[in-house]
């Protein structure tokens, strides 16, 4: 319901929000690093997109409508190579690509009305505006989450592992990184599977999905697509 102008406008205010509110990282290796495997992803997808590396220890990233991404060092400082970091950033970008912040800002219209829904991501100091945020897949610096349905977490996942196999990247690599993810503090609940919630399903799927992904990986190194971001 929500037209693609105006969601594309809260998700360029959240974006320009998140930078002033989070210090950006200065680190020539990881700028580079992220670029590099974030522009093998978006080489598959096609558009312009502005990725920004934040200097924080969360272990979060996100995509925002307007093509913004957003990653934490501290998930990058968790993933062991590029493939199990595209696996992120891959299913973040299906998020955007497929319109989930779309339809669960649809939903809300109904209660709040388009403007209101508007004027609140614009602010997002208020509560409101976080809730707004919220529901376009951020929050967490302002305290409110809204967590994906597991129909959007399924399809993010999906659609990410084979994005991530046609850019050469190793899609098994997805598996493992959601186990880091679900045993990354010890038994707390990492900050990024609070947003995007895990299901014991998760796992399932992408192994049942995997046949597919690993076949569109051989079609790509058989084109030259091999990423090498982790020699940099």
């Amino acid at each position: 319901m929500m037209p693609k102008k105006e969601i594309n406008q809260m998700g360029l205010t959240s974006f320009a929000q998140l930078k002033k509110d989070t210090p950006i990282s200065t680190s020539k290796k990881y700028n580079q690093y992220v670029s590099c495997i974030a522009n093998a992803l978006i080489n598959e997808v096609g558009g312009t997109w502005e990725v920004v590396v934040f200097d924080d220890k969360q272990l979060n990233a996100f995509a925002l409508p307007g093509n913004k991404i957003g990653i934490y060092t501290g998930l990058i400082e968790l993933t062991d190579n590029q493939s199990q970091l595209a696996a992120v950033i891959g299913h973040e970008i299906m998020h955007v690509l497929a319109e989930h912040g779309n339809e669960r800002i649809s939903q809300k219209m109904a209660v709040l009305g388009t403007v209101t829904i508007i004027q609140a991501a614009a602010r997002p100091e208020t509560i409101l505006g976080q809730k707004a945020l919220g529901l376009l897949g951020v929050g967490a610096q302002y305290g409110v989450l809204m967590p994906f349905s597991r129909v959007h977490e399924s399809e993010a996942d999906l659609l990410g592992l084979d994005i991530m196999a046609k850019a050469g990247f190793d899609p098994t690599q997805s598996i493992t990184l959601w186990e880091k993810m679900a045993a990354a503090s010890g038994g707390k609940t990492p900050e990024f599977l609070s947003t995007h919630p895990s299901h014991s399903s998760r796992i399932e799927d992408l192994q049942e999905h995997m046949p597919a992904a690993l076949q569109l990986q051989r079609q790509a190194i058989a084109k030259g697509k091999v990423p090498r971001c982790d020699d940099l």
